[in-house]
């Protein structure tokens, strides 16, 4: 038996409850893992109300990190006994044990903790594909302009260093003062305040009237149409979250008015469809980690019996960096 953390219906953090449940071997392409740390994220927010629907009920959670008990058939990058981290489809981390596909499990290296694990796969495999494979048209080149939303949280900390590594000039946007500032300590070139600045007007102050080329956007509804305006001719909208609630649907004839412009909506699942693309990705992950070029900010930490609040302070915008749930 497993503690879990399970919904039996969609709706707000009181509908996290701690549950006992049966956890068997690994099948065929499974691993059975033992949690020592579960990552907390927005897309068990969306779970949990009901944005992305789940066969209920259901347990959430999309990353952890602990150690492999059991391997099922078939599966030969991963040995009993080996430190491991994941992030991946389906979801079902929030619990101290549980079967699932090996595909997106990859060994842990020694230098990287559990609790760091668990805190940096699913938002690290986020920047990782956002930076290095959302590009756009015309390429990305060191000094080019980037807008990055919500830049202090945990994908955005994770971006604002890396693309500082790679070269380019991150703009972000965050809800506080001390937020902006958190952006710029970890690479941002600028940071913009976007309660008390229009973060359109400041993009184009920055970049010369220029406009980025890209903007990267989990934020969805409240800033879908003045990042529209932040782009350059042939600039790139990718958004990759709904953290204020979906984007309403539009004319496609408003991104040739500004600009024959390109739009994505992506999802870290469809990077990681493969166990050679899920590994290829880690390695880069990790291998920006463990040289210190990226440092990973885990500045929450929840006993699993406290995951109501940890789910309000997310919600309510209370965090910053990453945060784990512990057991």
């Amino acid at each position: 038996m497993s503690l879990a953390v399970q919904i039996r219906q969609p709706g707000g953090p009181e509908q996290l409850q701690i549950v006992d449940v049966p956890v068997g071997e690994p099948g065929p392409g499974e691993v059975r893992i033992r949690h020592h740390a579960v990552g907390l994220n927005f897309i068990d927010v969306y779970h949990r109300t009901g944005l992305y629907p789940l066969p209920l009920p259901a347990t959430i959670g999309m990353e952890g990190a602990g150690v492999v008990e059991a391997v099922g058939p078939g599966v030969a990058h991963l040995a009993v006994g080996d430190r491991a981290a994941y992030a991946g489809q389906p979801p079902g981390s929030y619990c101290e044990r549980r079967v699932m596909p090996a595909q997106c499990v990859c060994k842990l290296p020694d230098g990287i903790g559990f609790e760091t694990g668990a805190a940096m796969m699913l938002k690290g495999l986020t920047a990782q594909y956002l930076l290095k494979k959302v590009r756009p048209v015309e390429g990305l080149e060191p000094g080019d302009h980037v807008l990055f939303h919500a830049a202090a949280g945990g994908v955005g900390l994770i971006a604002c260093q890396w693309a500082s590594h790679l070269g380019l000039q991150l703009i972000g946007t965050a809800g506080t003062d001390a937020k902006c500032q958190r952006a710029l300590a970890n690479g941002a070139a600028h940071a913009i305040n976007y309660h008390t600045e229009d973060f359109a007007a400041r993009v184009r102050e920055i970049t010369g009237d220029k406009g980025v080329k890209v903007v990267y956007d989990s934020v969805g509804k409240d800033t879908w149409d003045k990042s529209l305006d932040c782009l350059r001719p042939f600039g790139l909208m990718a958004s990759f979250g709904n953290a204020s609630g979906p984007v309403p649907p539009f004319s496609p004839a408003i991104l040739g008015a500004k600009g024959s412009l390109y739009v994505t909506r992506q999802t870290l699942f469809t990077h990681i469809a493969t166990r050679e693309s899920t590994q290829a990705m880690a390695d880069d992950l990790f291998a920006v980690v463990l040289s210190g070029a990226v440092k990973i900010h885990l500045d929450q930490r929840y006993p699993l019996a406290e995951v109501q609040q940890a789910h309000r302070d997310l919600e309510a915008r209370k965090t910053t960096g990453c945060t784990i749930l512990t057991l």
